[in-house]
């Protein structure tokens, strides 16, 4: 179920809490991280147990713009549905590709990636494989491991 900022910063929701609310499917399953949007008559009916630093699974997860500048690795499928999907910096999202960059309006492709936004040194992180996109007249970009180098760089290895 996707929620908003506000509703977020009011109710401080994390893992394991119970909620309760009223809301739509979203139209397009294949555009939306979510399978519901639109919620209303939102309530957290009973509170869940507060995780510590070592599981940040467990914890009330940051503003959205902490996840941007952290910056993503490509994380393997499996892992993130097998041990990440339940952690806080664990991500499944649409992706939309542009198959050609020069006709913005063209053919776009869509798919579900995921991400680790986690600590460096996360002992349950696997890379997934590189990502393969295709582009102009068949050609096929190739996302190598120095794109997520680049991405977190500036972080530590406990960050």
């Amino acid at each position: 179920m996707g929620i908003g900022k506000a509703a977020q910063a009011k109710f401080n929701f994390k893992v394991n809490d119970v909620i309760s609310g009223e809301c739509l499917p979203v139209p397009d399953p294949d555009m939306e991280p979510v399978d519901y949007y639109k919620v209303s008559k939102l309530a957290k009916v009973a509170v869940g147990e507060q995780g510590s630093l070592s599981t940040p699974w467990a914890l009330v997860p940051p503003e959205l713009e902490v996840y941007r500048e952290r910056g993503h690795r490509r994380l393997a499928a499996r892992t993130y549905d097998s041990k990440c999907s339940s952690c806080m910096w664990g991500a499944r999202m649409p992706v939309e590709i542009i198959v050609d960059n020069w006709n913005p309006r063209g053919r776009r492709k869509y798919r579900f990636e995921t991400f680790c936004y986690g600590p460096l040194s996360c002992k349950l992180y696997k890379a997934g494989p590189n990502r393969k996109v295709e582009g102009r007249n068949r050609m096929v970009y190739v996302e190598e491991d120095w794109i997520d180098e680049e991405m977190t760089g500036h972080r530590d290895p406990d960050e």
